[in-house]
């Protein structure tokens, strides 16, 4: 006796989970449609106030811009095209000088050349003997220790060396005063023996010209008595002393003293 597959159970049932799984699927659809209308409008919002800013700032920015006439023939605050104009033609019509500040002296120009050749400063007075036991400043080490965070991209924030060579009881930083302002204000190129190591940075150091007296003493104190170095301590008139030497090439470890 055969059975029949058409069984009203079975199939009530695969009705009833078909208006089912629709219905769901409906439900789902509408909440979805529901939020992305919600999520546009708010974007739209957002998109109308950011609209509105600008609106406003423009409006700001053209009002400062007009013609302003604060007395009979006398007017300010010009429209940019009328600055713009008036700068080229003072501009077009000034003679060029040449730069008087020493640490913008081109590479390679007659003005490097003549300092180039010029005699090499007297440092004997710089490198004397200081007092003994003279007290490092704490204030001035500070000063260093926050200058320093610019030398610690090449020598390590703690002295051991990365790009550039180490300070951490290197012979040159304990050493004569005048050889670490010199690179200071003039840079350092080519090979340099440092712990009985040889280094020779691509390009050398730059020079820190550009920083006052007080700055470079602070940090050149700060580098000579962290990293457990101990010397005495630069002093502004010792780099101010050595300032005539700001424009000429990168100094090399021959020029300097041996430490």
């Amino acid at each position: 006796m055969s059975t029949s597959r058409d069984n009203p159970l079975a199939r009530f049932s695969a009705f009833i989970w078909g208006i089912g799984s629709f219905l769901i699927f409906t439900v789902l659809l509408l909440i979805f449609w529901a939020n992305r209308d919600q999520t546009s409008t708010l974007e739209d919002a957002a998109a109308a106030k950011r609209y509105e800013t600008k609106t406003k700032v423009d409006a700001s920015q053209d009002a400062g811009l007009v013609y302003k006439e604060i007395e009979p023939g006398k007017k300010v605050q010009v429209p940019p095209h009328d600055v713009f104009e008036l700068v080229g033609k003072e501009l077009a019509s000034t003679k060029p000088v040449a730069v008087e500040k020493p640490e913008q002296v081109v590479p390679g120009s007659a003005t490097e050349k003549k300092l180039a050749a010029a005699p090499a400063a007297d440092t004997s007075a710089i490198d004397k003997a200081p007092a003994a036991d003279v007290p490092i400043d704490p204030v001035v080490m500070e000063k260093g220790k926050a200058a320093y965070q610019l030398c610690g991209a090449c020598h390590n924030q703690q002295g051991e060396g990365l790009v550039g060579p180490p300070l951490a009881g290197s012979e040159w930083v304990t050493g004569p005063v005048s050889n670490l302002i010199l690179m200071q204000l003039r840079g350092l190129q080519g090979a340099i023996t440092v712990k009985g190591k040889e280094y020779n940075v691509p390009g050398g150091m730059m020079a820190m010209a550009y920083q006052d007296d007080a700055t470079i003493a602070a940090v050149l104190t700060y580098v000579r008595n962290s990293f457990g170095n101990k010397a005495s301590a630069v002093t502004p008139e010792q780099v101010a002393a050595l300032r005539g030497e700001v424009g000429k090439p990168q100094v090399n470890a021959a020029e300097l003293k041996k430490p």
